[in-house]
């Protein structure tokens, strides 16, 4: 079993006081926007909280980041709101920005990436989840996208632009469950490179950074790539007579 990092046993030691905090005051309390590593480490650790409960929002059903508002058990769950903002970018340059183009800017005036959910991005126009107290502070200073002008605006949750996440089954066999073999064959590059990429700390798994190619992964485990997406380890389905593993993954395009 891996130790938590100083970083780990921080939110968790937070995430032990909201709830204690939340009993005192007897009201919903928030955290900032967890990825799904972090949620599912807090989640852990608040099954063991007595008297206390907890949901997740994210701003849709298929959000990565999302907020967790923890509660006394008595509390009626239905009347709770999501704590999220929702503001829509607009470019009018002809030059392609990317999400890294559209956070870099956000966290650029100085704003903590905890404090920023998903960006949903298509072409021209990045649509933003994020805390509420940020929206007005954002719609005064965001000006530029890199080089382009941008309009900014406060738009409702469902005008987002929700994501259409297409998948791609993959059966195959490797000879062992190291990283480099299943993120190769994933993401349909070589091995070679693969280990180059995960040494300069371009992939995580379950979001978190790697940068050992000779890593074993899991079934359940997900793999994703800066800028390429990810690709689940679904399942193994035994060995082969030549001793081979047999993998199902699904890359998500």
């Amino acid at each position: 079993m891996v130790d938590p990092t100083n970083e780990e046993k921080l939110l968790l030691t937070q995430i032990t006081e909201l709830a204690e905090r939340s009993l005192h005051e007897q009201q919903p309390l928030w955290t900032d926007f967890l990825d799904p590593s972090q949620l599912e480490q807090v989640k852990a650790v608040l099954a063991w909280n007595n008297g206390v409960r907890f949901r997740v929002f994210g701003g849709y059903s298929k959000a990565e980041r999302q907020r967790l508002v923890v509660y006394p058990d008595y509390y009626i769950a239905e009347a709770i709101e999501p704590a999220l903002g929702y503001l829509q970018i607009v470019s009018n340059s002809p030059e392609e920005l990317t999400h890294r183009d559209f956070l870099g800017s956000i966290l650029a005036l100085g704003l903590k990436r905890e404090k920023i959910g998903d960006l949903l991005v298509t072409g021209s126009v990045c649509q933003v989840i994020l805390v509420p107290e940020l929206v007005p502070f954002i719609l005064s200073h965001l000006e530029r996208v890199g080089n382009s002008r941008v309009k900014t605006a406060e738009i409702e949750p469902e005008q987002l632009n929700l994501p259409d996440i297409r998948e791609k089954e993959i059966r195959t066999t490797v000879a062992s469950l190291r990283l480099d073999a299943l993120a190769a064959l994933g993401f349909g590059e070589s091995r070679t490179k693969m280990a180059r990429e995960i040494r300069a700390e371009r992939l995580k798994v379950n979001w978190k950074p790697v940068k050992n190619p000779d890593q074993l992964v899991s079934p359940g485990d997900v793999i994703s790539m800066r800028g390429r997406g990810r690709v689940v380890f679904r399942e193994q389905t035994g060995t082969s007579k030549k001793g081979r593993l047999g993998v199902v993954l699904v890359r998500q395009l």
